[in-house]
């Protein structure tokens, strides 16, 4: 089975938690997922199947969006609702204060990482570092706030965001800025992930809803194939004659090239497939004397 399932990941759940149960749904050993979720939020988790596990990092690079709820006046360790409470502040409720200053985060800045966080410095994770009492300098990260607004004021301490990102974007860490901004500190109490590339919630199923489509042998209902994930990309389709060198992991020289969909140009990643329209990997465009040509990046044979 190759593809991608788009899980409804529920609160208490790690990441780790849903792979593991996905695999005893379905099955099967190659099973992985495309980007963490803290236990305590929940929403969009694609996971993927068999040949789909190469695709991760190719899915990991779609726009996400987020809606989250922000208390001004605490901030915590954690920068969320399971850590220690480390200072409270009295909060001054200014609705016009808030939204300007919700709407300064728009476009692209430089966040620094929290300490609770699975980015590994040295081999260790950050949270297990800060779990010893430990505290790194972490190197600030460049992400891009595409979309920000408030969609709900919640007085006298409270307001909703929906969020659109870039990927590697801190949710927590963007609530603690907000609110160190406004002057009081800030923690996020809930976290809804609503979409990761094509994935969205409207689509979604929960672990139940997977396991009851195994019991009736209907998980293909819920598989996305792989073709399909891939389509916001340009792709070429070889002649008969270099199907052998597509197969065994060799480029490929514009002179092969039999259709292309899109305009390919250096640089460019794009999907490759044989003269049986079979697909067969990810591609960069690159030039050789010879012209374009499709280097290999993932072969998923």
């Amino acid at each position: 089975m190759d593809g991608i399932f788009n899980i409804y990941k529920q609160k208490g759940f790690t990441s780790h938690d849903v792979v593991a149960v996905v695999r005893k749904i379905i099955q099967q050993k190659k099973v992985g997922h495309t980007g963490t979720l803290d236990p305590d939020a929940e929403g969009v988790l694609p996971i993927c199947v068999g040949k789909g596990t190469k695709l991760a990092d190719y899915i990991m690079n779609g726009k996400k969006s987020y809606r989250a709820v922000v208390v001004l006046g605490i901030t915590t360790t954690t920068q969320d609702a399971s850590g220690e409470i480390l200072q409270k502040k009295e909060v001054i409720f200014e609705q016009q204060k808030i939204e300007q200053v919700v709407q300064s985060f728009l476009g692209t800045y430089y966040q620094t990482p929290p300490m609770y966080s699975a980015i590994k410095v040295n081999g260790k994770k950050l949270y297990e570092l800060a779990r010893e009492g430990k505290e790194i300098e972490r190197k600030q990260r460049e992400i891009t706030i595409f979309d920000i607004h408030i969609t709900k004021f919640m007085p006298p301490d409270q307001f909703e965001i929906d969020v659109v990102c870039s990927k590697g974007t801190y949710i927590r860490t963007l609530c603690a800025d907000i609110g160190e901004k406004l002057g009081c500190g800030a923690y996020m109490s809930s976290l809804l992930r609503t979409s990761s590339g094509m994935f969205s919630l409207d689509t979604a199923i929960t672990l139940e809803q997977l396991k009851e489509l195994a019991e009736k042998n209907q998980l293909q209902k819920a598989l996305l194939p792989l073709n399909t994930v891939l389509e916001k990309y340009n792709s070429i389709v070889v002649s008969q004659k270099a199907n052998i060198l597509l197969y065994n992991g060799n480029k490929i020289y514009e002179a092969f090239f039999e259709k292309i969909k899109g305009n390919i140009t250096k640089g460019q990643i794009v999907i490759g497939y044989d003269s049986n329209n079979t697909l067969i990997g990810i591609y960069e465009i690159i030039t050789e004397k010879n012209g374009l040509c499709m280097k290999p990046l993932k072969i998923l044979l």
